[in-house]
């Protein structure tokens, strides 16, 4: 049996006008064309919908008891394609984001914001996560999308880079002493009590990678998980703390003072991932560009230099 959407269409213009010539003229088709789809439906089922003489088409008892399933079907149908319609529009969905927490606290809150405002009808769930359970969420499906910093060649994996984000150190206001510093070296803070986060961030194998430089290892003081804790940390006067430029919003009403780091200067590609090979749902694509147009401006709220 094959029976197709337009057989029911033709079956149900002709019931609700009791005439091949008025139904086929709401179709816009002849109504010989009209005719044959019919008797083809009818072929089809094994059953005559329509009793046909010369002056007037009744539907049969076999047909009555048919008509509400068509309609049913008819209006199911018409559902869902307006729903695939809204999905491809955008003005519904849903779009799941995995990202790291430091991410997750400082640049994710005004993406879903921008991203709400333009698309309504969207729904965003955020589940900040470490990097590896990113990837992780995003091959096995429960994430759409990744936002952290990754390996290059990750298996599985699709990368977008959304924006460079370098290492500045984080110092205590009041060492500051009145001088308006906008940059230091890796060499100025060899010597200076460190505040570091765990082997277990990405971020510790590029302060590695930078105290490496001076043919010296990091030896932390402080060793933390997390980077609002080495801030406070930072503030109490404990030592100093090498951190993302991002973070400098975590560090914005506290007396901490942020520099430039150069010779070398270190940094990371923060990057979009999603899984390869599967497409984007329609939420997830304008997330993306959302994402790749205005991530950026999260740096971009002041500069280095000393803030109290």
């Amino acid at each position: 049996m094959n029976v197709e959407l337009r057989h029911l269409r033709g079956f149900m213009a002709v019931a609700e006008a009791g005439a091949f010539r008025r139904a086929a003229e709401r179709l816009r088709i002849s109504q010989p064309a009209l005719s044959a789809l019919i008797r083809d439906l009818e072929q089809q089922v094994g059953v005559a919908l329509f009793d046909r003489t010369t002056r007037r088409v009744e539907m049969t008892q076999a047909g009555r008891e048919f008509m509400p399933q068509a309609e049913k079907l008819l209006a199911d149908i018409d559902t869902s394609l307006r729903g695939l319609t809204d999905l491809a529009q955008r003005r519904k969905g849903h779009v799941a984001v995995a990202c790291a927490p430091l991410l997750a606290s400082v640049l994710l809150p005004g993406l879903i914001a921008a991203f709400t405002r333009a698309y309504p009808g969207v729904r965003v769930s955020l589940i900040d996560a470490g990097t590896d359970m990113i990837v992780d969420k995003v091959r096995g499906g429960e994430a759409d999308l990744g936002i952290g910093t990754f390996a290059a060649g990750e298996a599985g994996i699709s990368q977008t880079r959304l924006m460079h984000d370098t290492l500045m150190v984080f110092v205590p206001a009041t060492e500051a002493g009145g001088r308006k510093r906008r940059s230091t070296t890796w060499a100025e803070i060899a010597d200076a009590p460190l505040i570091a986060l765990t082997r277990e961030s990405g971020l510790r194998a590029l302060v590695e990678m930078g105290f490496g430089g001076l043919g010296r290892p990091a030896r932390p003081a402080y060793e933390v998980s997390h980077v609002t804790t080495a801030v406070a940390l930072v503030e109490a006067g404990l030592g100093i703390a090498v951190l993302p430029a991002i973070a400098r919003k975590i560090a914005h009403d506290r007396r901490v003072t942020l520099r430039e780091l150069r010779g070398p200067q270190v940094g990371r590609d923060i990057s979009l991932i999603a899984a390869s090979g599967r497409s984007l749902t329609p939420a997830a694509a304008a997330f993306t560009a959302l994402a790749r147009a205005n991530a950026a401006k999260a740096l971009a709220h002041g500069g280095a230099g000393d803030r109290k």
